[in-house]
């Protein structure tokens, strides 16, 4: 890139061959120095690359070049010529070239720093998180935030391109009674009271969606006091919210497929990216197959139920378990029959590590069928594993027994640990699918009723006679989650837009028309002045980056995270305000006492 300004000609990514004899301006940070004696090399470090200065010990610049610190920012004059044969360096688009120096000014000289950031040396992430800065300097998380906003960048095209709208919704809004935990905020002109952060801008897109405004999206922040994962960030995170007036289901599908798959082709280098249109798999089907709602098809083994094998057979144990309303679940081990001894010992072990019995196996070798559960089925039984698994001769298939409600995840845990000590999974593969018709209520022991499964602002399919007609426990939703390589990009559905079906659905979980009314009132007041039918999603735009960076933790790719506890250890929040401020805010903290302890 050519700069032309007081302090560069060009970025440090920018000469070659072409620009020799040249005299140049380069501005940068001192990314690292050689010393070679009578030679001295300074490489150069802008936000575009790297550029390698050289000086003689006789030139007078070189006592400034040699006393410059690392991560200085120095501005350089010189003139460009070719490096030897034996010097060039293919690995950076200036390896072609050198700088001679003749000029060099010290524009802000560095202390010595906490950690280096010419390298991706370990370093404690509590002392990279204070000082965030330098680490943003560092090669692959610098790369990590340059990506992140191309990425959001080929979003806002790809939304524009389609007729959205982009709307921006509030920052301070009321608190919701639904969901997680709200940040609050008091108010200064409203003693007592409270504003919160937005989990989700929710409610006002879809009131976007009464007002008349046919396409929505936005880069949107939301807020939530909830604990951090390695796929999720405590405090905040951004979403590409979106919401869509007159659709159906599908339609949200064709609108919102085709601009995934075209930002994760785009940055997906050499990896391979899911066909449209990406597969649709029923929750019941996903729980099933897969053991959770966030499949993995990233490795082709799927599960299956295999109850009627074993219900009445001669394997006791899981006979007797089925007969007290356990279910057996099978896990395919494809091309496992030649594997040794010791992998089906360490999967055991695995089992009873992850608070299982154990892992029961049956192996299909030689036209035989081997293993302690084998001796104990007739061949009648044996024949039907195989036709329901799926099996062929040189296979394996594992097994989990439990509770139907209780198994999935265990299933889910071995399917991917077979899947990996196998290695059948797809590593270099992008794997989308949708996760459609999640029930609308379940079950909630604690409370002793029905309770919404999920988000109770979707449409029952069925509409108002399902819920007046069939077991809640029955009912599907207009609701669905968009899947890749097993981490949940976005929940959506399509809304309810009724205020009876509202209002009847919420009677169902319990809730009274009083509550509703008053919880949801701009909402629940809209509807009656004409709601179209709406629907929407909102992929997650730091899962996306994550992924696309293949980074194992959201951290890496948000430019200011917070820590695990939800501090920001660079800016030393959260942090106590003055008494003066609480009194201004009509607040005053109190302070859990910790427990002494001692021998006192």
């Amino acid at each position: 890139m050519i700069l032309a300004n007081a302090y560069r000609s060009h970025a440090c990514d920018a000469l070659t061959l072409k620009d020799v004899d040249q005299t140049v301006r380069l501005a940068g940070w001192v990314h690292r120095k050689r010393d070679h004696g009578n030679l001295l090399f300074v490489d150069v470090r802008d936000h575009y690359g790297v550029t390698q200065i050289v000086v003689r010990s006789d030139h007078a610049a070189f006592a400034v070049a040699d006393a410059v610190r690392p991560e200085s920012v120095i501005q350089v004059v010189g003139t460009v010529v070719a490096r030897t044969p034996e010097t060039v360096n293919p690995k950076i688009p200036t390896g072609d070239i050198e700088v001679v120096l003749d000029q060099i000014t010290v524009l802000a000289e560095a202390d010595t720093l906490p950690f280096p950031v010419n390298s991706d040396v370990d370093t404690s992430e509590e002392l990279r998180l204070r000082h965030r800065y330098l680490d943003l300097r560092r090669e692959g998380v610098h790369n990590n935030i340059v990506l992140r906003s191309n990425i959001i960048q080929t979003l806002r095209q790809s939304m524009l391109a389609r007729g959205f709208l982009e709307l921006q919704t509030p920052i301070l809004t009321a608190s919701s009674p639904e969901g997680a935990r709200d940040y609050v905020v008091p108010s200064r002109q409203h003693p007592g009271k409270f504003y919160a952060l937005p989990q989700a801008p929710q409610m006002f897109k879809q009131l976007f969606m009464v007002a008349g405004f046919d396409k929505y999206f936005q880069i949107a922040p939301c807020f939530r006091d909830e604990d951090s994962r390695a796929d999720r960030s405590p405090g905040e995170f951004y979403q590409l919210d979106l919401e869509m007036s007159f659709v159906t289901q599908e339609e949200v599908f064709a609108t919102l497929e085709p601009v995934l798959h075209h930002l994760f082709t785009t940055f997906a280098g050499e990896k391979t990216v899911s066909p449209l249109p990406f597969p649709r798999i029923t929750y019941d089907q996903a729980l099933l197959q897969y053991g959770c709602d966030k499949p993995d098809l990233r490795s082709p083994i799927l599960c299956c139920d295999a109850t009627d094998v074993f219900a009445g057979s001669g394997f006791q144990l899981f006979a007797n378990r089925i007969a007290a309303g356990d279910v057996v679940r099978a896990i395919p081990a494809p091309g496992a029959a030649s594997q040794s001894r010791k992998f089906y010992d360490d999967l055991n072990a695995w089992a009873r590590a992850e608070g299982a019995g154990g892992l029961g196996y049956v192996i299909f070798e030689a036209g035989e069928a081997k293993g302690p559960i084998a001796k104990n089925l007739d061949a009648a039984r044996l024949e039907s594993l195989k036709t329901i698994a799926g099996l062929k001769d040189g296979d394996a298939v594992f097994f989990a027994c439990g509770r139907a409600e209780d198994i999935p995840p265990f299933v889910a845990r071995a399917r991917m640990k077979i899947s990996h000590d196998l290695n059948l999974v797809q590593d270099d593969h992008f794997a989308f699918c949708w996760v459609v018709d999640y029930p609308m209520f379940e079950y909630d022991p604690k409370a002793g009723g029905i309770a919404f499964s999920h988000n109770p602002f979707s449409m029952p399919q069925g509409g108002l006679e399902a819920l007046n007609t069939q077991d809640p426990l029955t009912i599907k939703a207009y609701q669905y989650d968009i899947v890749c390589n097993g981490i949940e990009l976005c929940s959506g559905a399509i809304r309810n837009h009724r205020r009876d079906i509202m209002m009847r659905a919420f009677e169902i979980a319990g809730y009274t028309a009083q509550h509703v009314e008053s919880h949801f009132p701009a909402l629940m007041e809209a509807f009656r002045y004409g709601a179209p039918p709406h629907g929407g999603a909102a992929p997650g735009i730091d899962r996306m980056v994550m992924l696309l960076a293949g980074s194992e933790n959201i951290r890496e790719v948000i430019a200011f995270p917070m820590t695990q506890r939800a501090e920001d250890l660079m800016m030393s929040a959260p942090a106590e305000i003055s008494d003066h401020h609480k009194r201004e805010l009509f607040i005053q903290s109190v302070v859990p006492v910790k427990p002494v302890t001692g021998n006192g």
